[in-house]
């Protein structure tokens, strides 16, 4: 990739640091480290990394509150986050994605699967920030009393900002492109997440659950068995 993207990684074990910074140095990101929540927060504000990857069980301040936190900061402009989890930890799996994450890569880390998400994430992150400037007859999405204005990131409700986590917001701009539709949820894990990364059965779910607490229970359909569609 040309532009040199920056990394933050967050976790209270030393040696998972020093392994992830050493190859990720090596693959050509600029890397700031953090062991803890509160500390993590503080470097954001001042190095806004593209993508911070952030261990769940931390002492103090976990990395569930951490990522809910960073997830209200819109000075940041809404970086992906990327959860560490430990191997069949589902639950922490669901919280991560509950409080804003984007994905999540589980330990043991291999250091070739790690490099290959995280392209992928990136990857995915640039292109839809091309789609959402170059067409500027779609960069407003406008259905009822919802207004998502892509460039910025923001939805707005009856004129009022929400501030969503990024897959949040990428969802319901598609599923508000085409009002009605049903998508599939083999669509939608492809336009939102890409074929590339792997995600586990029940992240649409999570992610619709979060929707429909801010925008409204109505709004969003499920088609059983088949997928989601927006309607009024």
């Amino acid at each position: 990739m040309s532009k040199q993207f920056k990394i933050l990684l967050v976790d209270d074990d030393n040696d998972i640091i020093e392994f992830l910074e050493y190859n990720l140095i090596k693959e050509g990101f600029i890397i700031k480290t953090s062991n803890n929540g509160n500390e993590a927060i503080e470097i954001s504000k001042i190095f806004k990394p593209d993508l911070i990857i952030l261990d769940v069980m931390m002492s103090g301040k976990d990395g569930i509150e951490t990522c809910e936190i960073l997830r209200s900061m819109p000075e940041l402009n809404n970086p992906i986050i990327t959860m560490l989890t430990a191997r069949g930890e589902d639950y922490s799996q669901i919280a991560g994605f509950e409080a804003g994450a984007d994905d999540y890569i589980t330990k043991p880390i291999k250091p070739k699967v790690l490099i290959s998400r995280i392209n992928a994430l990136l990857r995915r992150s640039r292109k839809n920030s091309k789609d959402a400037t170059i067409d500027s007859e779609t960069t407003i999405i406008k259905v009822g009393n919802i207004e998502i204005d892509k460039e910025k990131y923001v939805v707005r409700i009856d004129s009022n900002d929400l501030i969503l986590p990024r897959k949040e917001f990428e969802l319901l701009a598609l599923l508000l492109s085409n009002p009605g539709k049903v998508f599939t949820r083999d669509e939608i894990y492809d336009k939102i997440w890409g074929v590339s990364v792997v995600v586990g059965d029940r992240t649409i779910d999570v992610h619709i659950r979060k929707l429909r607490e801010k925008i409204g229970d109505t709004l969003i359909k499920t088609v059983k068995g088949v997928g989601y569609k927006y309607s009024n």
